[in-house]
């Protein structure tokens, strides 16, 4: 479950910008900012002192990028990282997600997206869009990454199902209802996919998948 009060630390170098979202989001009755930060060695900084539930994390910065600082973060699981840049899909989700990122939103549509995108991370699910799919498949084939041992044989035909779905960025009650189960159990399976892979957070779920060739384009 989310918490009561989702805490964000915000990460831009561009202060108008980081003035904008604080204003847009601290007028949610379920977030507040706690923090804010303009490059990636403060965001780590901050994100140890402050202890956010989601940081919100520009890519391009001074010094240290937001790549970078996510991996940070994100290794150090202080709190989950949702980027918020301008830059292309297609050029930059398949590194968000390697560095450990729970999520993608383009600031071309942080009014109508950043506030469900942060929702959704703080309660450890990932955050794509609808193309991601198709774009994170493309990605990884053109890297071209040496094949690994098939670790799928630990898995159920029923987890392997649950696990595609929760990397194709389906909620809980969305995959529930596909497979006629409750979202409860649907929970309860993935627990069980993370512990039996060694795993601790949903994002390295979707890395996964794509390792493994779960993540279907359509």
């Amino acid at each position: 479950m989310p918490p009561e009060i989702i805490r964000i630390l915000l990460v831009d170098d561009h202060l108008v910008l980081r003035a904008g979202l604080k204003a847009l989001l601290d007028a949610e009755k379920d977030m507040r900012v706690v923090g804010e930060a303009g490059t990636g060695e403060e965001a780590i900084e901050r994100a140890k002192g402050l202890k956010p539930d989601v940081v919100v994390m520009d890519l391009s910065m001074p010094g240290m990028g937001g790549l970078e600082a996510t991996r940070h973060i994100a290794e150090s699981g202080q709190a989950r990282v949702l980027v918020l840049t301008m830059h292309s899909e297609e050029e930059y989700l398949l590194p968000v997600l390697e560095a450990g990122g729970s999520g993608y939103v383009k600031k071309t549509s942080a009014d109508e997206d950043l506030t469900n995108a942060i929702r959704t991370v703080a309660r450890d699910e990932v955050f794509l869009y609808p193309n991601a799919a198709k774009l994170l498949l493309q990605g990884f084939r053109e890297r071209g990454e040496d094949d690994q041992p098939d670790p799928l044989e630990k898995l159920t035909e029923r987890e392997r199902d649950v696990l595609a779905m929760t990397a194709e960025g389906y909620s809980s009650s969305e995959i529930g209802e596909k497979l006629f189960i409750s979202p409860k159990t649907v929970d309860t399976y993935r627990s069980r996919i993370m512990e039996k892979l060694g795993l601790h957070h949903r994002s390295e779920l979707v890395r996964f998948a794509l390792n493994t060739g779960l993540l279907k384009a359509d």
